[in-house]
């Protein structure tokens, strides 16, 4: 009977398509002769298509709903399973460090490129995962910290000659107090009222810096922006471009040790109580305003270094640069990846990042695809392409003899 009841829902379902598409698939007015052409064929290939399409989908729901049904002992997952036996995990550190160092000189200045603009999308996305992924606070204004990096090294550059190395750090101050600006108001909001307050903030950004012609130079930009320099050395278009790559990822790497330690330090735990209960965190005594203030701060900082870094690397910017659209990318990296996870952001940033560029040659498909893909994870991995696993720690009893 289940299979039967399959068939016939599959069956309606396919019926119900070919209805709502016949009017795009099948009928066809020729303007020139003033004739309708009738194109069953598609008729007959959509009805098919959504039949097994819907069989599929159905099949795989069902398995996914008999998996959850059943107890799960061991919470860790295979992928987690290999992050921490150090039988595998050295050996892959390892192995993509060396791809790493190695990668500007194997592949061509086009792919480095593309490389660089990935691994800042992983530190924004780390930078992110701090606020929603830890601390449990939507920000859809991300954005807005990575355009205040970017602008603070071009106007300072512009206007006081300060190099890249002194706007490195200068950007994440300045992101960051922006960070505690953007708190102070939201303090006593959560969920939707949060999302909507951050998206606000973010356009507000965008529009000054699009309509203060005095000082952002508006729609028109700031262009010839310095690439990082080494010692005074100059270096040509390949050199500048393998160096900066040697800069993100050694910006990427100390992002993750500083996150690292910031999860399993004290302020990590009262970010974790906040996301879980704000009411039971306050009550434990933690202070739920510095809290938030912090988580606020660090994420920004880091939006902010990934601005600088963005600047010098396209050596042009302008508010087109930092549209909402940047917001919900960064979002989707920590979503699909796994909010709290610091492998699973990395994943997520990748591939969000590298997915649609080298989908290119299927032209208008690629976001399809994108969609797609985007779909089928939230469906049947909620939790991201790798999970965040809480460290727990167990208490034996000593056995006395």
């Amino acid at each position: 009977m289940t299979v039967k009841n399959e068939l016939i829902k599959s069956i309606l379902a396919s019926i119900w398509f070919m209805f709502l598409t016949f009017p795009i698939m099948v009928i066809k007015v020729n303007t020139v002769t003033d004739t309708v052409e009738w194109r069953w064929y598609n008729m007959a290939v959509v009805g098919i298509g959504s039949f097994f399409i819907s069989m599929l989908w159905r099949y795989l729901i069902r398995k996914k709903e008999e998996g959850s049904k059943k107890e799960k002992k061991d919470t860790v997952g295979p992928v987690q399973r290999i992050l921490q036996d150090k039988k595998y995990f050295l050996p892959g550190i390892g192995a993509a460090l060396l791809f790493t160092i190695f990668f500007p000189h194997i592949f061509s200045m086009y792919q480095t490129n593309i490389m660089i603009s990935a691994l800042i999308y992983v530190m924004l996305g780390l930078g992110l995962n701090i606020v929603i992924g830890l601390a449990g606070l939507l920000d859809l204004g991300y954005v807005a910290f990575f355009a205040v990096g970017a602008y603070s090294y071009a106007l300072l550059n512009l206007h006081y000659g300060v190099t890249f190395w002194i706007a490195l750090p200068l950007g994440g101050l300045i992101a960051a107090f922006f960070g505690i600006i953007l708190g102070y108001p939201v303090l006593r909001l959560r969920g939707d009222y949060l999302a909507i307050v951050t998206l606000g903030f973010g356009e507000i950004i965008r529009l000054v810096l699009e309509n203060w012609n005095e000082f952002s130079f508006g729609p028109s930009g700031i262009a010839n922006i310095p690439k990082p320099g080494f010692f005074g050395f100059e270096l040509s278009l390949q050199a500048t471009t393998t160096f900066t790559f040697y800069i993100i990822v050694l910006l990427v790497l100390f992002t993750i040790f500083v996150i690292n330690r910031l999860q399993n330090s004290r302020i990590g735990r009262a970010w974790s109580a906040l996301k879980d209960d704000e009411v039971a965190c306050q009550a434990m005594g933690i202070d739920k305003a510095k809290t938030k203030l912090r988580a606020f701060a660090l994420g920004a900082t880091w939006a902010g270094m990934g601005g600088v870094v963005f600047a010098a690397k396209t050596t042009f910017i302008n508010p087109a640069s930092f549209t909402i659209w940047e917001s919900v990318i960064i979002l989707c990296t920590v979503v699909l990846g796994g909010m709290g996870s610091i492998a699973g952001v990395m994943c997520g940033a990748l591939l969000l990042i590298l997915l649609p560029e080298y989908l290119r040659d299927f032209g208008e498909f690629r976001m399809i695809t994108f969609g797609t893909v985007l779909v089928l994870m939230m469906v049947f991995r909620p939790g991201g392409i790798i999970e965040n696993v809480r460290n727990t720690y167990k208490f034996e009893k000593s056995s006395q003899s």
